[in-house]
């Protein structure tokens, strides 16, 4: 049976989602269990494993498996993705969201902030597409995986240049898998969200002036216009799993900007030039070296500085998203 065959009902089968615990990929595993499918959930942290598993139970009935794994480590993706198969009874889905959100100017970086992004997005999802790839492979339905990218990775973004080359990484590993898998009963889709209101600000990791490159990126990342209601994007992003699409672009605005650096790249390099003169500068002193980044947890908003005030006036809906898919507690970023 080839793929355009096989049925798109995901009702009876297995999945396992990386960065599952919170944010995007809690949401995509409670549209999964509400289809049916047995959930395994990977994060880092246990206490929060636990809270994104009871947060899915209290809203669809259904328990999660969940497994303790950094997406760094390839041995312990290896054992999580063995354990997800052998507890469920094979692998059908597999979705590689861990990630991790830098934003600074590369004037407040160096190499490290590179390492590690690549480290956790790309080399995450290597480990986890490389882990998969054999049990997607044995799957009866016709195994599914799912590569979680990033308008990032179409285009670069001021402030945030770590994470758009290893989301781009991420967009070039998912062409090429679907590629060496095409015509076999494994399908590959690659996503490549814009703004999502997940309320991943608070996890995500912010250098240079911290407070002012807080304030711009959840204000932007919750303005409605802009940035995506979450529910709707995991709603799309399973929907495309189940049609085995190759490739799906999320927002009009993320859509707009991937084609026209497509259409006309020195264009749209010379306005994000111009954005990027917009953004809040480097900390007096930095001269790319990385001085430590602040998680958005952590960022002091009790001064009713203006920094503040425009954080507030954007970010409403972001932060009342952090709420409710379980960001509120500090951790170690592993969801986008």
């Amino acid at each position: 049976m080839n793929v355009a065959s096989r049925p798109s009902n995901l009702n009876g089968l297995s999945a396992l989602v990386t960065g599952g615990s919170r944010g995007l990929g809690l949401l995509l595993a409670a549209r999964l269990a509400r289809r049916g499918c047995r959930v395994t959930v990977a994060a880092r942290e246990a206490d929060e494993l636990r809270r994104g598993a009871a947060w899915v139970q209290e809203r669809t009935g259904v328990s999660l498996s969940t497994v303790v794994c950094d997406v760094r480590d390839r041995e312990a993706v290896e054992w999580a993705v063995g354990r997800a198969a052998s507890s469920q009874g094979g692998l059908d889905i597999v979705i590689a969201n861990a990630g991790v959100i830098q934003v600074a100017p590369v004037a407040s970086l160096d190499s490290r902030a590179f390492e590690d992004a690549m480290a956790t997005i790309f080399g995450g999802t290597v480990n986890t597409a490389m882990a998969a790839l054999p049990r997607l492979r044995g799957s009866d339905a016709g195994g599914r995986l799912c590569l979680i990218g990033s308008v990032g990775g179409l285009l670069a973004v001021p402030h945030l240049l770590p994470y758009s080359c290893a989301k781009a990484a991420v967009g070039a590993l998912g062409e090429g898998l679907r590629a060496e898998t095409a015509g076999s009963g494994l399908s590959v889709t690659t996503v490549h969200p814009g703004l999502m209101r997940t309320g991943s600000h608070l996890q995500a990791e912010f250098g240079g002036r911290s407070s002012e490159e807080f304030a711009w990126f959840s204000a932007l990342a919750g303005a409605p216009v802009v940035s995506m209601d979450a529910e709707r994007a995991a709603e799309r992003i399973v929907r495309a799993l189940e049609r085995r699409r190759t490739r799906l672009v999320l927002t009009p605005a993320a859509r707009a900007a991937g084609l026209a650096h497509g259409v006309a790249p020195a264009t749209v390099t010379l306005l994000s030039g111009v954005v990027a003169r917009l953004l809040p500068t480097a900390s007096p002193g930095d001269r790319g070296e990385s001085h430590g980044f602040e998680q958005g947890h952590h960022i002091d908003r009790s001064t009713p500085a203006w920094t503040e005030k425009v954080r507030r006036l954007g970010s409403a809906l972001n932060d009342r998203a952090a709420r409710r898919y379980n960001q509120q507690t500090p951790g170690p970023p592993t969801s986008a």
